[in-house]
C-alpha cells in the first residue's frame, strides 16, 4: 500500500471510528482518437497510475458522510430526502453516483461514509472525475453485494456526471477508468460499446503529460460547433445513402465523390473524423506487431489533422508538440482533449525522461508566459479493491 493509501485509510479511522474497505481508482489517458466518441467511432484510452484511494464503509444511519483529504472538507447529507447539488461541488460526483443507483434500481439499504484523495492532477485532462465517480460506484457494490455489469457501470457513472453534476461528458472516460487492464490499452467502440484490449506493457516506455496551463473559455462553445458540423456533413452524405448514421460510416472516398457540395470548413471537420477513427484501427495494429514507432508517427499524424482540419489546437500545445519532434527518446506526441490548452501525451523513452522534461520545460518557458507542469506515468489497472474491511456494517 503506498502512502496516498495509507494517508486515506487512517483519516478514515479517525474521522469516523470505523473500519473500511479500500479502493483504488485510475486517472486516465487516450493514446489516440480525438473527437471521434461523439460521431460514433473508436479510441485507444488506458487506464494509468495515477489514482484517486477511497476508504468506504457502510453505516445505520441512514446519511452519507464524506471528507475530500485534498481540501481538508467533510460533507454530509441525508438520503432519505431528495438528492440535491451541494454549495461545494465536489460532493456532487459522489452524490450523483448514489441519485443514477437508484434510478436503475439499487437502493442502498442504509447510508455509508467515504474518506478520499489522490494525485490524480485535477484539471490536466486525466479524469480524476471519473475516477472518483467510478471508485465510490465500485466502493457501493462491494459494500452493498450488487453485481453490476461492467457496461452498465460506465452508463450509472456517466450519466452521473450528465444528468446530476451537469457535464456533458462521453462515457470513454468513467469505462476505461473502472474497466482497464494493467499493460494494456482499450479499444472502445463508442457506438456498441464493445471493447478489447491490445498491449501496452513496455517496460522502457513511459507516458509523459505536458501541462500547458493553459485553459480557455471557447472549450464548450468550439465543441458545440464542432460537433454540430460533423451533423452537417452526416446530413449532406445521408442524402446519397440513408444507412448513414454518423461519420464512422462514411469512407474517405464516399466523403470525396460529394466533396464539392460541402463548405470547405465542414469537409475538413469530416476529414479529420474518418482519418482519426482510421489512424486508431491502424494504431491498434501497430501494437499487436509491437510497432511502437509507427504508433508514434500516428500520434503525431492525429495532432496535425487536429492543428489543421480540426482547428481546436493552440500556440501552446502546437510549441510543445513541435518541440517534442525534436529531442531524443521521444517516440510520438499529440494534444489530448478537447483543446485549445490541456496536455499534450507524449511517448518517451524511459532512460531520456530527465532530458526530454528539461529540454521540454526550457524551451516552453522561453516560448510563452506560462509555467509547463510535467507529469509521467504508465499503464496501469483498472478499479479495484485494495484491502477489504473485516466487517462489513458497524
Amino acid at each position: 500500500m503506498n502512502h496516498i493509501a495509507k494517508k486515506v485509510r487512517k483519516k478514515f479511522s479517525t474521522y469516523f471510528d470505523k473500519e473500511s474497505i479500500l479502493i483504488q481508482s485510475p486517472g486516465r489517458v487516450n493514446l489516440i482518437g480525438e473527437h471521434t466518441d461523439y460521431n460514433d467511432g473508436f479510441v485507444l484510452p488506458a487506464a494509468i497510475s495515477k489514482s484517486i484511494y477511497l476508504a468506504m464503509s457502510s453505516n445505520s444511519s441512514n446519511k452519507a458522510r464524506f471528507y475530500a483529504l485534498d481540501k481538508e472538507e467533510d460533507f454530509e447529507t441525508d438520503l432519505s430526502k431528495p438528492l440535491k447539488k451541494s454549495k461545494k461541488g465536489w460532493p456532487d460526483y459522489l452524490l450523483g453516483i448514489v441519485d443514477r443507483l437508484q434510478k436503475h434500481g439499487y437502493n442502498l439499504p442504509g447510508g455509508f461514509n467515504c474518506a478520499f484523495g489522490g494525485n490524480v492532477p485535477i484539471g490536466a485532462g486525466l479524469s480524476s472525475s471519473a475516477a472518483l465517480e467510478g471508485g465510490v460506484l465500485f466502493g457501493l457494490a462491494n459494500l452493498f453485494d450488487w453485481d453490476i455489469p461492467p457496461v452498465e457501470m460506465a452508463k450509472i457513472a456517466q450519466e452521473a456526471e450528465n444528468k446530476f453534476v451537469g457535464v456533458q461528458c462521453g462515457i470513454m472516460d468513467q469505462f476505461i477508468s473502472l474497466n482497464g487492464k494493467k499493460g494494456q490499452a482499450m479499444k472502445l467502440d463508442c457506438r456498441s460499446l464493445e471493447y478489447e484490449f491490445y498491449p501496452f506493457d513496455f517496460e522502457e516506455i513511459r507516458i509523459v503529460l505536458c501541462d500547458t496551463q493553459v485553459r480557455r473559455e471557447l472549450t464548450s462553445s468550439e465543441y458545440n460547433i464542432r460537433r454540430s458540423q460533423c451533423e452537417e456533413g452526416v446530413k449532406i452524405l445521408n442524402h446519397y445513402n440513408d444507412n448513414i448514421a454518423s461519420l464512422r460510416d462514411v469512407s474517405f472516398d464516399f466523403l470525396n465523390a460529394h466533396k464539392k457540395e460541402f463548405e470547405p470548413i465542414v469537409y475538413r471537420r469530416c476529414k479529420y473524423v474518418i482519418e482519426e477513427n482510421q489512424r486508431v484501427i491502424k494504431a491498434c495494429s501497430d501494437l499487436q506487431h509491437n510497432d511502437l514507432e509507427s504508433f508514434g508517427q500516428r500520434m503525431y499524424a492525429s495532432h496535425t489533422g487536429l492543428r489543421d482540419e480540426y482547428e481546436v489546437s493552440c500556440k501552446e500545445l502546437d510549441i510543445l508538440v513541435d518541440a517534442a519532434r525534436e529531442i531524443d527518446g521521444v517516440i510520438g506526441a499529440r494534444m489530448m482533449g478537447g483543446g485549445f490548452g490541456g496536455c499534450t501525451i507524449n511517448l518517451v523513452k524511459k532512460d531520456h525522461l530527465e532530458s526530454f522534461t528539461d529540454h521540454i520545460t526550457d524551451i516552453y518557458a522561453t516560448e510563452t508566459d506560462y509555467k509547463l507542469k510535467v507529469y509521467t506515468t504508465k499503464v496501469s489497472g483498472g478499479t479495484h479493491l485494495l484491502e477489504s474491511q473485516e466487517t462489513k456494517t458497524n
